[in-house]
This record gives C-alpha cells, structure tokens and sequence, in this order.
C-alpha cells in the first residue's frame, strides 16, 4: 500500500518537526537524524512519539 505523495509533503517527526523518509517495503516513515520510525498500520501513518521504533531494526 501507498501513500499519496501530497501527504508526504506535509508529514513531519513530531519529535523534531524535520522531514521523514518513507520506505514503501517497510511501510515506515524514517527520521535518519534520530534513528528513529514511525509505522503505517493499514495507510495510515501512526506518527506518536511512544510509538516510534528504532531505527534500522535491531537484529536479535
């Protein structure tokens, strides 16, 4: 599933109000300056702060 590019444009980290990368394969939208992502559940994204996982995913 894909987001609409306009939705992309005005999307920002609530953390640090910069842009977010958003990887398709994924479904996460990515703050590389933080280390940080927040998941899309179903097209929408789920941009809270207690809900973002780090960034890339730790292998275990």
């Amino acid at each position: 599933m894909s987001i609409d590019p306009k939705l992309l444009e005005v999307l920002v980290c609530p953390q640090d109000k910069g842009p977010l990368e958003y990887s398709e394969n994924e479904q996460v939208l990515i703050n590389s300056r933080l280390g940080i992502a927040y998941r899309i559940d179903e097209g929408i994204p789920v941009m809270l702060i207690d809900e973002a996982i780090s960034w890339p995913p730790v292998a275990k």
